[in-house]
């Protein structure tokens, strides 16, 4: 029989919002992981479903972007980049090796994902994803989050013979944008 994987996803708010998963990944190579925050990954439950066994739900979660973390000085709470700039003093002249050696990558706690991403879970195993989230310190547009097969590893989807269903309510969406799911071939640990 063929195997097929389903991941149900449904987005109902009253509020303008983008629904969106990427699923992809971005390896930062020789990065320090920051220790402001502890990270906690957003359950997202999927279903794996075969002809003969029926479906069962597989406990998976998500994680966020790097591009939209916090990042800061290795051992303090300044900041490496500050609106669209990064700090010569931390970053001269733009040079990865320099800011990764200097800055961290912080991680997002469960507080976090919804006051400053806009991101939350629903009851149904969802993903609501707000387009622009007005946060104490700052204003969130976008975002793209990554389906986790464990705590340290991205789902990898091998989906040749299989079927993947993804569930977008756009009712609510603005015109103008995009509520999509996206492959990216990669290493389950990022590369």
């Amino acid at each position: 029989p063929t195997t097929g994987q389903t991941f149900r996803d449904t987005h109902r708010r009253s509020t303008p919002t983008t629904s969106m998963l990427t699923i992809a990944g971005n390896a930062i190579l020789g990065q320090h992981f920051g220790t402001q925050t502890s990270e906690f990954h957003l359950p997202v439950p999927i279903q794996e479903c075969t002809k003969a066994g029926g479906c069962t739900s597989k406990a998976t979660t998500v994680t966020i972007d790097s591009n939209w973390r916090w990042t800061h000085e290795t051992g303090t709470t300044k900041n490496c980049y500050t609106g669209n700039v990064w700090d010569p003093q931390f970053c001269p002249n733009n040079d990865p090796a320099t800011c990764t050696s200097n800055c961290a990558v912080d991680g997002v706690d469960e507080k976090t994902w919804k006051e400053t991403y806009g991101v939350v879970g629903d009851s149904k195993g969802g993903l609501n994803m707000s387009f622009v989230t007005n946060g104490t310190y700052s204003r969130n547009v976008g975002g793209r989050t990554y389906l986790m097969d464990t705590e340290d590893t991205y789902m990898k989807f091998k989906l040749l013979n299989k079927e993947f269903t993804f569930d977008v309510d756009v009712s609510n969406m603005p015109c103008g944008l995009n509520g999509a799911v996206y492959f990216v071939e990669m290493d389950a640990d990022g590369g």
